[in-house]
């Protein structure tokens, strides 16, 4: 897996109600996996293109320091009390927020951000930091969001190729450590069909076919987690409705990236993107390591099955 495994897990601190939540979500995972939590706070640098004078630009950077400064402490406090006896540290740190957590990523077991952020000394706003971080981070993301309920499952897209094999591993390693039930979802659809086709189809045969990869994804997880109970779902419709629904009663839905390149949208993909923006519940996004990001998403479609999967909009 990408990422330090003995690595602590990091929260995006920016003083808003979202990233205490994300700060009381990590904070029973990091003591759960046996690591420190580590809060960053970043504070970006001084517009270069505002006229100001020195001295009012010093101010305004230093009230904003100051101002991180004491969002870590609240941090802290939240995360002492959601985990007692949890190791805890927190930094400023100068820069932007998403390089700044990226950069944390290298060295990181897990980065955790809130769902929206206040826009103030980081921004941590899903829509800028939040996407960039879960698409460009080393380490697997997890965006903390709607329901928090970690007594429930958890979720999983597959779609049998190296690539989603990386967010296998993290789903079962988090059903390992936190309990509950594993549901794994491969979810196919044929594209740009042509209804005049469809009643020629031998779907019985395709369904068959798609049930074979998702056993093939999931044997070798089930043999180094025996304990771990599997709940197969096998649907052909839309990836991103597919997951959805699943994620209703989850308490995090596993997602793995396409790889990095160099358009955000197609590193994280269509679906991962609705989930982070919609699902019920936290979403982690889990990277392949960089040997396995080989494969592309045409080659990997070819080698594993004759129908177009959705699934892999989510996972590669």
């Amino acid at each position: 897996m990408a990422g330090m495994v003995g690595g602590a897990v990091v929260v995006g601190i920016d003083g808003s109600d979202h990233a205490l939540e994300a700060v009381r979500w990590a904070a029973p995972e990091a003591r759960g996996r046996g690591v420190r939590l580590r809060l960053v706070a970043a504070v970006r640098p001084p517009r270069a293109d505002l006229v100001l004078p020195p001295r009012e630009a010093d101010t305004q950077h230093l009230a904003r320091m100051q101002a991180a400064r004491k969002s870590v402490e609240t941090a802290a406090a939240a995360a002492a009390t959601a985990a007692p006896g949890l190791e805890i540290d927190g930094e400023v740190v100068g820069g932007m927020p998403a390089a700044v957590l990226a950069e944390e990523s290298r060295t990181a077991a897990l980065v955790v951000v809130g769902n929206r952020g206040r826009g103030g000394f980081t921004g941590l706003l899903l829509g800028s930091v939040g996407l960039t971080l879960a698409a460009e981070a080393t380490c697997p993301v997890v965006v903390v969001r709607g329901r928090t309920d970690r007594g429930r499952g958890v979720v999983v897209g597959v779609d049998g190729t190296p690539l989603g094999d990386a967010a296998l591993g993290f789903a079962f390693a988090e059903v390992a450590e936190r309990g509950g039930l594993l549901v794994a979802v491969r979810a196919w659809a044929e594209a740009a069909l042509d209804p005049f086709l469809e009643p020629l189809l031998d779907w019985d045969a395709i369904a068959a076919d798609e049930r074979e990869v998702l056993d093939r994804a999931l044997a070798p997880w089930e043999e180094k987690f025996p304990g771990v109970g599997v709940r197969r779902v096998l649907v052909r419709e839309n990836a991103a409705k597919a997951l959805m629904e699943q994620a209703g009663t989850a308490a995090l839905v596993v997602v793995g990236s396409r790889g990095r390149g160099a358009v955000r949208g197609l590193v994280l993909g269509s679906v991962g993107q609705a989930l982070l923006h919609h699902a019920p519940c936290p979403v982690a996004v889990v990277h392949a390591p960089v040997a396995a990001e080989g494969p592309t998403a045409n080659e990997s479609t070819a080698t594993e099955s004759t129908a177009t999967d959705a699934t892999q909009e989510v996972v590669r």
